[in-house]
């Protein structure tokens, strides 16, 4: 197994390569420092900070162990600092080029808001796990995680098996108000799998493979954790079904600029805000 899967942004030369992509498909995901600049995760972190339908749309999900996430979820990118930011070159372009270079699509985008020492953790878990039920016949999906806080140890970064992708599926049983992979499989897979806790500064971004696993615990600390997230789908895997995330919807890939220009800190119409009740990735019936 390949070791490095970190690499640098160069604003003046960026291209997806083959190490890239090798990476990619040995560990599950690539982790690129400074893919935005200070300039762009400002202007992100602050049209998410002021976006009233973010706020106004936000739930959260217990861990089980009396500590809460709170997330707020959109299906469709919009024209707005937030949906921008979903679709440079450097975000969904090498999203496509790590998938292979289909043509993809956006299938959701979020912000997750980890609060100082309230903040909940997530189990272990595969993004496909949720997105197989929503009829997606095939793990061609992947997610790029970008905080616009710092994310370290102590408020809840993301943690991942290195490689586990290649597990397949796996199993996920109700955890808290959350759908877990199996645990005992889980810790198989830690004794012959490297556990990596993936500590991001703002503007990093982080690319992988939606059967990676991964979790976070919670935030102890005094510093919250916020991070904004987009997940995307390829055409040729367009869910056979319709649910509470988008079918098929050509996506308009935009330059590595666009963030910078858009002038738009909020605009709703069309977005298509989930709301708690949609969410059907845990049998609500079997929540404790």
């Amino acid at each position: 197994m390949v070791r490095d899967s970190d690499f640098q942004y160069d604003p003046t030369g960026w291209e997806v390569t083959q190490a890239m992509k090798f990476a990619f498909d040995e560990n599950g995901y690539i982790l690129v420092r400074n893919l935005l600049s200070p300039a762009e995760i400002t202007k992100l972190r602050n049209a998410v900070e002021t976006s009233d339908g973010i706020m106004r749309n936000a739930f959260g999900r217990n861990d089980g162990k009396e500590r809460r996430t709170n997330q707020c979820i959109w299906n469709h990118p919009g024209e707005d600092v937030t949906g921008v930011a979903a679709r440079p070159e450097k975000v969904a372009g090498t999203m496509e080029q790590l998938l292979g270079g289909d043509e993809i699509y956006h299938y959701h985008s979020k912000v997750t808001m980890k609060e100082p020492h309230t903040g909940g953790a997530f189990v272990w878990h595969q993004d496909y796990r949720y997105w197989y039920n929503n009829g997606n016949l095939f793990p061609d999906m992947g997610t790029v995680f970008m905080p616009i806080d710092e994310s370290t140890r102590e408020n809840g970064c993301l943690q991942i098996l290195r490689g586990s992708h290649k597990m397949g599926r796996v199993d996920h049983v109700n955890i808290g108000q959350q759908l877990g992979a199996d645990p005992e499989r889980v810790e198989q897979a830690k004794k012959v799998l490297d556990h990596l806790y993936i500590e991001m500064k703002p503007g990093d971004a982080l690319f992988f493979h939606c059967c990676l696993l991964h979790t976070s615990a919670q935030n102890s600390s005094s510093k919250r954790r916020w991070v904004f997230i987009s997940c995307f789908n390829k055409r040729s895997n367009n869910p056979y079904k319709e649910h509470h995330h988008p079918q098929y919807t050509p996506m308009t890939k935009l330059p590595n600029t666009a963030l910078l220009n858009c002038n738009v800190v909020e605009y709703l119409e069309g977005k298509w805000f989930m709301k708690v009740e949609e969410d059907h990735s845990v049998d609500r019936t079997k929540v404790h």
